[in-house]
């Protein structure tokens, strides 16, 4: 009688990439381009204590109007700003055209409480819209559905009004009919007289005030018309901490175009009722503030960030990281020595970014995993002891060639005695001897490129 071994586990397949639904295809670039800069700026700068400053201290118009005053600008230089971006390897930008407070970056005839109007004397928007386009980014404005300075807005009562709870203004009557027609008029503005806008990104519906009161279904249709190649966030219907309907099986028209979970990346990316994934992108401080915040030394680290990018590529999403510029237009440099780092980084490893996505692969002990067509990305974060096992199901006989990014060695799988408990896993093995421990290339992130053939032998 003769006996036959055979392997317990059989050599794995490797998955098909994924593709997200038709209704999302007009986020195709977006979800190419992966790494983008959102900038809150404006009058709240002034005081340096965050864009919230006015509901968290409860501080009224008139006494706000100091910081408007004094709002000057003076070494605004968008193109320093787009400079950055590109050196960041940021491909897309979006600045907050008006926050909650309701003072505007851009002219509007329907207030006058704009920095064309209240000493500045300048379009800030466009401006920035200039610069960013001139480089070759894309461009989008963050425009807030809030404004606690329209006095037809919800003032006593509301979640998030500066005078919620003030008995002066208990006996306040709001009507959302006439803040709806200058929400709506805002919008079309912004919409009509500063070109061709990639991104419209509504900030935030709460208990309260959603879509209805928006008038979100009247919103959707006229940035279709007037902008239709805008992708809009999800915010018409939710907040920050949302999905919204645009997961469920049946979106409502107004879920718009990418989920925004804000200062945390998804555990595990976003994927519909039915399985398929979702595009979105998640907004992240550099420190712990949005706006300028003078006291806020919580930096986070450059290897942080880039890890951080490297995690929302890897689960099938953006990330937009914030800047908050002093008043006068200037960066920290902490926030610059930051990009900076994290734009070296992309110089040499941008191909795993720039154009990748979710590998298939799960997620190994030792980083991540990204892929484009004809290549995985392995992101080792921490140093395997001897061989690198790539764990996840890439077959051996798919592996064409495997490179390091980061110094252009070409790398051989491992056949080292050691790994023989494991036939079917293929093994990186960094150095000369395969079952040795050696220094990363990069200790931030190594990348290692493992080029694909089409198919393994027959």
């Amino acid at each position: 009688m003769t006996t036959v071994n055979t392997p317990l586990n059989p050599g794995p397949v490797l998955p098909d990439l994924e593709t997200v639904p038709d209704r999302f295809a007009r986020s195709s670039w977006f979800r190419h381009d992966r790494f983008g800069m959102f900038i809150h700026w404006g009058a709240y700068a002034v005081w340096a204590r965050g864009e919230w400053v006015r509901s968290h201290e409860k501080v009224d118009a008139d006494a706000y109007q100091d910081a408007v005053d004094r709002f000057g600008a003076e070494h605004f230089d968008p193109e320093t700003w787009a400079d950055l971006a590109v050196a960041a390897g940021m491909k897309y930008a979006v600045l907050t055209a008006k926050h909650h407070d309701g003072f505007c970056l851009f002219d509007s005839a329907l207030t006058d409480y704009t920095s064309m109007r209240n000493g500045i004397g300048r379009d800030l928007v466009r401006e920035f819209l200039d610069a960013f386009r001139s480089r070759g980014i894309k461009v989008g404005l963050y425009y807030s559905l809030l404004d606690w300075h329209h006095p037809d807005y919800p003032h006593y009562g509301d979640e998030n009004h500066p005078h919620r709870d003030d008995p002066a203004h208990a006996g306040h009557v709001s009507d959302l009919d006439s803040y709806r027609r200058f929400l709506h008029g805002q919008i079309r503005e912004v919409c009509t007289n500063y070109g061709s806008l990639d991104i419209l990104w509504f900030d935030f519906s709460y208990a309260g005030m959603g879509p209805a009161q928006w008038g979100a279904q009247e919103i959707v249709d006229m940035v279709r018309v007037l902008q239709p190649d805008a992708l809009m966030d999800n915010r018409l219907e939710t907040s920050g901490g949302g999905l919204g309907s645009i997961a469920t099986t049946a979106p409502n028209p107004y879920s718009g175009d990418f989920v925004s979970p804000e200062q945390v990346i998804p555990v595990e990316g976003i994927r519909g009722q039915d399985g398929a994934p979702v595009p979105w992108e998640a907004c992240v401080t550099l420190n712990n503030s949005w706006g300028y915040c003078a006291d806020d030394d919580l930096w986070k680290t450059s290897q942080q960030l880039i890890t951080k990018l490297v995690e929302c590529v890897a689960k099938g999403g953006n990330l937009l990281l914030n800047i908050g510029p002093k008043p006068d237009g200037t960066l920290q440099p902490e926030a610059e020595e930051r990009l900076r780092a994290i734009g070296a980084w992309l110089d040499i490893n941008g191909e795993s970014i720039h154009g990748a996505g979710p590998a298939g692969l799960g997620t190994p002990e030792w980083g991540y995993y990204t892929r484009t067509e004809n290549a995985v990305y392995a992101h080792v974060l921490r140093a395997p002891t001897g061989p690198l096992a790539l764990a996840g199901g890439i077959p051996k006989d798919r592996i064409a060639r495997m490179t390091s990014l980061a110094d252009g060695r070409e790398l051989q799988l491992c056949d080292s005695w050691v790994i023989d408990s494991y036939p079917h896993l293929p093994f990186i093995q960094f150095g000369e001897i395969g079952h040795h421990t050696y220094p990363l290339p990069d200790p931030v992130d190594t990348v290692v490129k493992i080029e694909l053939r089409d198919e393994g032998p027959a």
